[in-house]
């Protein structure tokens, strides 16, 4: 579900999801908003209006599905996007980035020194 809000926040015209099994599951939402979707949630609703396209931010993955979706919205996103706490993308999808990068993504991990790696998608 979260992944398919990345692409329906692209979608011409109007989705609404409503989530009946997860508490807080919208949570990630205001990291799609940094991307430029326009997504309303009202508890366990999201109303989402598609735009035409979506703009590079930094983003946080907040866990590991929230992480999976940063990725798509950043694949989407026009120029580059930096996705923080990547360590949550990590413990669920092993080699994730090479996978990708296998199936044409432009995708790349950057480590930090100073802080935790992060995962730019082009």
């Amino acid at each position: 579900e979260m992944c398919i809000r990345d692409r329906l926040s692209i979608a011409n015209g109007t989705s609404i999801i409503n989530e009946n099994v997860w508490d807080n599951r919208f949570r990630y939402v205001e990291e799609l908003k940094r991307l430029g979707a326009q997504i309303s949630v009202d508890g366990n609703i999201a109303v989402v209006e598609g735009v035409k396209t979506l703009k590079s931010a930094p983003i946080k993955a907040v866990d590991l599905r929230a992480g999976a979706a940063m990725i798509i919205g950043a694949l989407v996103a026009e120029g580059t996007a930096e996705i923080e706490n990547i360590h949550h993308i990590d413990r669920g999808y092993e080699d994730v980035v090479e996978k990708l990068k296998g199936v044409g993504a432009d995708i790349n991990r950057v480590l930090f020194p100073e802080r935790e790696s992060v995962a730019k998608a082009l």
